[in-house]
């Protein structure tokens, strides 16, 4: 018999039980997985159904599936109130900290992945933990901070909290995407006459550009979602979209409507944000999760 009919006969094929386990085993991932999918998205789908429909079928026993829609809570939050300018607000402060920290934080992890230093390991350990102290522990010395320097309540000092905020996750995310790049790619870029800074900007970064893309995307979004810092650091100039949503709570209770839109219109632009980059987001995430 040759080698590869001993291989084949050594091998032999899947016995029955075998595939029947591993046909459970699909089942129940396949159904965990849609299980997942319909507990994120019912809350989404009740919250932008919420926002067409009028008082009275908001809070019908039983619920109405089929009912008159209409715009007007949009046309409250978009036209009889400041929320635009929310938007606005929350847009300049996410991208101001979303910019500022892949150019810092970019540096700093390449600095890390590529060059061997005392400390290494220590750094990274202590950039993990600074990412994970509580929020409510730093609002007070923000607040003192951006009172001091006159940056309460703007825009500005909004995004240097949220900046410092994403920057350690920024640093750790890029070093794992930087680790990635051989060694030997910026050198014969070096040798081809391109210098350290050259060598990162015409091809490292380019190489790990779905983890640049991955990365903004997530401080995006932390910066867009974030809902302490803004309520806290701001009284009203610099309000973001998400604070807005507290002024829908009024004397007579709670104006479901108004809220229910408000919720729907903070969720869009991040929805689309990701879907025009969702091919090098996937790309960004499963960089480094199998080994070449």
């Amino acid at each position: 018999m040759s080698g590869a009919g001993r291989v084949r006969g050594e091998a032999g094929p899947l016995r029955p039980g075998g595939r029947w386990r591993l046909d459970l085993g699909l089942w129940a991932a396949n159904g965990a997985l849609v299980a997942y999918i319909v507990i994120s998205l019912v809350p989404l789908a009740w919250l932008l159904i919420t926002s067409f429909k009028y008082q009275v079928d908001m809070f019908a026993r039983p619920p109405r599936l089929l009912f008159t829609p209409t715009l007007d809570h949009y046309v409250t939050v978009l036209g009889k109130s400041n929320f635009p300018s929310y938007v606005k607000n929350s847009l300049l402060a996410g991208g101001l900290a979303t910019g500022a920290s892949l150019v810092i934080g970019s540096l700093c992890a390449y600095g890390i992945a590529r060059f061997d230093f005392r400390g290494r390991g220590a750094i990274l350990l202590w950039v993990l933990v600074v990412r994970l102290i509580p929020p409510l522990a730093l609002i007070i010395p923000f607040y003192m901070m951006l009172r001091s320097l006159g940056l309460y309540d703007t825009v500005l000092g909004l995004g240097i909290v949220y900046l410092s905020l994403n920057l350690p996750l920024t640093v750790w995310l890029m070093t794992t995407y930087f680790a990635e790049v051989p060694v030997a790619v910026e050198e014969a870029a070096m040798v081809d006459g391109c210098s350290r800074i050259g060598a990162l900007w015409r091809v490292v970064l380019p190489l790990t550009a779905p983890g640049l893309v991955a990365t903004s995307v997530i401080t995006l979004i932390f910066s867009w979602n974030e809902f302490p810092f803004a309520l806290m650091l701001t009284a009203g100039e610099a309000k973001t979209a998400p604070v807005s949503i507290t002024e829908w709570l009024v004397e007579r209770g709670l104006l479901w409507g108004e809220l229910s839109a408000s919720g729907t219109l903070i969720i869009l632009p991040v929805l689309i944000f990701a879907a025009f980059v969702q091919r090098h987001l996937v790309r960004g995430l499963t960089i480094g999760a199998v080994k070449s």
